[in-house]
């Protein structure tokens, strides 16, 4: 027992998140995900940048 008001719970989120309509601002993610332009590679993760198999992952971040 306990379950019924467990599982109204999800059912009343999971249709809001299907039934909800809402305009992403894809270009405010994408700045979160990569950093502001120009912002430097932190020291602690310099030497995953130079590390060939990783380096084309922040290639686009060497602006400096």
């Amino acid at each position: 027992m306990g379950r019924g008001r467990a599982k109204a719970k999800q059912t009343k989120v999971a249709r809001d998140l299907k039934y909800r309509t809402f305009d992403p601002d894809f270009s405010d993610l994408q700045r979160e995900l990569h950093g502001e332009d120009g912002e430097p590679i932190p020291d602690q993760y310099a030497e995953l940048a130079e590390r060939p198999d990783l380096a084309d992952r922040f290639k686009d971040r060497d602006a400096s």
